[in-house]
């Protein structure tokens, strides 16, 4: 139970994971945080990378997955990527091998507690609820962000990324028995906070990928760009390149989209990593990324405690159901 709080009941936690790529590890963060403070979530649903955090937490992975992340530098970032442009410019095999060294053969029915990833039917646009089956193709679809990694053919379906239709999942967490929602947005301050210096335009990346592949002599093989590849990340330099007007576009489209589903729908509890600054590929910021996550969690501690508190005063009126 939280610090200092003393309720008649305590109510079903429902935590809604975001989307927002290296900007997820702060998911870990917030995850240490709420435990710290006896917030325990019972219910879990996540966005591509939050479907990650998420589903490695109700697997018991969390502190493998976070020794991963804070050991991550760009040469080592670059091995796992995989580049082939097909259905996108990601295959994303080398990450699914990471994931199924440490959750391989993982069922969500076999978590314990709900779970749900996000993903949207690249067909009819429809939003979908993996709540059952393998927990890393799961995960794997939850985060397959359009044009960058390939989409994933399931149950007859191709799926891509949670995040063009419910970036932050508070809707699933309550259809999922959850009595008090804590949604955490990792696009509150997203846009025009990544403006590379000098320019009228965003870093999407963080750093210049194509100079980093270039320098990076230890890099996998399947990590090489070919021609193609390379003119998606050349630009000039007061200019983005391709793969920056297609990536910034989609930060827009799901900044809106985000904002739109949570006014619709918000959270109990509203949690907003302060992460415009960083960018998308920045994977190996983990550090910061981590330790912003918690400090939000801490400026929202108050909120918390009084959401509990009204939540558990309202299921014992209510005999014990909430309702």
């Amino acid at each position: 139970m939280p610090d200092s709080l003393e309720t008649p009941a305590q109510p079903k936690i429902g935590l809604a994971l975001g989307s927002g790529v290296a900007r997820g590890w702060a998911h870990l963060g917030v995850i240490r945080a709420l435990e710290r403070y006896g917030f325990i979530p019972q219910v879990v649903a996540g966005t591509s990378i939050g479907a990650l955090v998420g589903g490695s937490y109700l697997a018991g992975h969390l502190d493998s997955l976070e020794d991963w992340a804070r050991g991550l530098n760009k040469v080592r970032l670059i091995s796992y990527l995989d580049f082939r442009v097909r259905g996108g410019m990601i295959r994303g095999q080398a990450l699914v091998d990471a994931m199924e060294r440490h959750m391989g053969g993982l069922k969500i029915e076999g978590l314990g507690r709900p779970y749900a990833a996000m993903a949207t039917d690249l067909l009819t646009g429809h939003e979908v609820w993996l709540r059952k089956g393998n927990l890393v193709q799961a995960i794997r679809t939850s985060f397959s962000l359009p044009g960058i990694f390939e989409p994933m053919r399931l149950d007859g379906r191709w799926l891509v990324d949670g995040a063009l239709v419910n970036p932050v999942p508070v809707s699933a967490c309550r259809a999922m028995g959850a009595q008090m929602t804590i949604g955490v947005n990792l696009n509150a301050d997203l846009i025009g906070k990544a403006r590379k210096p000098g320019t009228d335009f965003q870093s999407v990346a963080g750093f210049d990928l194509l100079e980093e592949l270039k320098d990076s002599s230890s890099a996998a093989p399947g990590s090489k760009l070919g021609s193609l590849g390379r003119r998606l990340f050349k630009r000039q330099e007061s200019s983005p390149s391709l793969f920056g007007v297609m990536v910034s576009a989609l930060n827009i489209v799901q900044d809106r989209i985000t904002r739109s589903r949570l006014a619709g729908e918000p959270p109990d509890v509203h949690i907003t990593p302060r992460l415009g600054h960083i960018g998308l590929l920045e994977f190996d910021r983990a550090d910061e990324i981590i330790a912003e996550g918690e400090a939000a969690v801490e400026r929202v501690l108050p909120d918390l405690r009084a959401a509990y508190s009204l939540f558990g005063h309202d299921i014992a009126a209510n005999g014990g159901n909430g309702k």
